[in-house]
């Protein structure tokens, strides 16, 4: 008997790739907070899962878009430093959180393969 990883592992696998995606697209916003008219981009988790659950597939293929700032700068550079490193935080915690699960999904997989 076959084990399928894809349907065993779940959604997870997805998360946790997404969020390496979105921490490298959120450390270039934070590279970029003082280059004069950059435009701060980010992921959206939202859209992302909808896409998976509606069974359109995972292909990578991550949309950005540009977020608008609550403060305008007066170099036109969207990046707000604090709100950034805020949501680089998150996102680190939420990597946690998705590797966790998958190591618990690995964890239990073993455990059934192994007869525990």
């Amino acid at each position: 008997m076959a084990i399928n990883l894809d349907a065993a592992l779940g959604i997870h696998p997805q998360t946790l790739d997404f969020r390496v995606e979105r921490s490298k697209m959120l450390a270039g916003n934070l590279a970029n907070a003082e280059t004069p008219g950059y435009k701060a981009r980010d992921l959206d988790f939202k859209t992302v899962m909808t896409q998976i659950n509606a069974g359109m597939g995972h292909d990578r293929s991550y949309q950005a878009a540009y977020r608008v700032p609550y403060q305008t700068s007066g170099d036109q550079n969207t990046v707000e430093l604090g709100k950034e490193q805020a949501r680089y935080s998150r996102n680190a915690m939420d990597y946690q959180t998705s590797l966790t699960f998958l190591n618990m999904k690995i964890s239990g997989l073993k455990s059934a393969i192994e007869g525990q």
